[in-house]
């Protein structure tokens, strides 16, 4: 057990450490939306495109526009899960390489363990990450695709779902996919750190969590 924590204490310290601080940031993210939805700007974003869903739905003029929008959504989340796949096509190529890229990447640190197989762990780690990103973009195309066919059937609706609002929720089920893919994203970098060292590693995610906090504000909070 000491020879474990001599080896790899410092690299589980670290992630222990930087998942505590997403974890705190986002409680306090959930306890600020719950007081306010719109505090976020995802909150808002759910808010627009619902208003959206039923200005269009109320304006059938207006279904070459909706699909255009929408199509625009897809090609944005097409490209970012193919952009998903190459980077775990990227990530796989490290697996072959844990030896020697375990050492000469922990240079620079001055903690943590240089072990192949904790190095092969956080690559594992690493493609997780992407995964999840691939299926989020995925699932956010899928169900986009759904809202294509729902926003354009007139009234009066046969089906509680393809109601306005049941097509509003089926879109910001979809942006929250998008949205979900996207943080992967930011995760995978404080990831890519963490290959150079337990330090890099916390250091990457106290400044992802600074930017996150930028970024989830709307103008007026």
């Amino acid at each position: 057990m000491d020879a474990w924590l001599r080896e790899f204490g410092t690299d589980a310290l670290a992630f222990a450490a930087s998942a505590t601080l997403v974890a705190i940031y986002y409680a306090r993210l959930l306890a600020r939306t719950r007081r306010d939805a719109t505090s976020s700007i995802h909150g808002l974003n759910e808010l627009a495109r619902g208003l959206w869903v039923k200005h269009v739905m109320a304006n059938p003029s207006k279904d070459v526009m909706a699909v255009q929008t929408l199509r625009n959504f897809i090609m944005g989340a097409s490209l970012m899960a193919t952009t998903a796949a190459f980077l775990i096509l990227g990530t796989l190529s490290l697996t072959g390489q844990a030896e020697g890229i375990a050492r000469s990447w922990h240079v620079s640190s001055l903690y943590g363990s240089s072990s192949a197989g904790l190095w092969i762990l956080k690559v594992l780690c690493l493609l997780a990450d992407f995964i999840i990103a691939f299926f989020a973009f995925a699932m956010a195309i899928r169900l986009a695709n759904h809202v294509v066919f729902m926003v354009n059937v007139p009234g009066p609706w046969s089906h509680p779902t393809l109601q306005p609002e049941g097509v509003a929720e089926r879109l910001n089920s979809a942006g929250r996919h998008f949205a979900a893919g996207m943080r992967a994203f930011f995760f995978a970098v404080p990831l890519v750190f963490w290959l150079f060292g337990p330090v890099f590693l916390v250091v990457a995610t106290a400044g992802l969590v600074f930017a996150l906090h930028r970024l989830d504000r709307t103008a007026s909070v």
